[in-house]
């Protein structure tokens, strides 16, 4: 948001990043919508989240405004972050330490998303989620290198 508020104040183009960093955004919504389809949350849950977002949103917005490369460049290590644990989960999965996980189904919004057969499981959810990560970590560090003006080396559904 803080690049699309940029570019129309100055009225010059972005050099392409507004459209990889909304498919990021859109990307980790569906990883929300995934796992909230996966546990119902309750309405204290849902508040929280809110609340989350809405901290998260503003203090991640004023830091982008000092500086778009340290954001960047912390994004790359949350995202680090959670392929470890994707890759963790994936590992106990795989040695049966969690079988509430190995016989729960996908969810459909997981299976539309990902464009998975009615046949996948979790775990196939699961190692399409850590690939998500895998990009997205990439893509920050990438951008976390980049000047402000540089092109986005990343095209349009990369």
């Amino acid at each position: 948001m803080v690049r699309h508020l940029h570019s129309l104040r100055l009225m010059k183009k972005d050099n392409g990043w507004i459209h990889t960093l909304l498919a990021e955004a859109e990307n980790e919504r569906m990883h929300l919508m995934i796992a909230m389809s996966l546990r119902k949350p309750g309405p204290l849950f849902r508040v929280m989240v809110v609340g989350g977002q809405g901290v998260f949103f503003w203090s991640f917005g004023l830091a982008y405004m000092v500086s778009p490369r340290f954001c960047h460049r912390f994004v790359g290590y949350l995202e680090e972050e959670a392929v470890k644990t994707y890759t963790h989960l994936l590992e106990e999965l795989d040695q049966g330490n969690l079988p509430m996980f190995a016989a729960a189904t996908p969810p459909p919004i997981a299976l539309e998303y990902y464009g998975l057969p009615a046949t996948a499981t979790l775990r196939d959810v699961f190692d399409c989620i850590r690939a998500d990560e895998s990009h997205h970590r990439d893509v920050n560090h990438e951008f976390a290198s980049m000047k402000p003006d540089d092109a986005n080396p990343f095209p349009p559904g990369y």
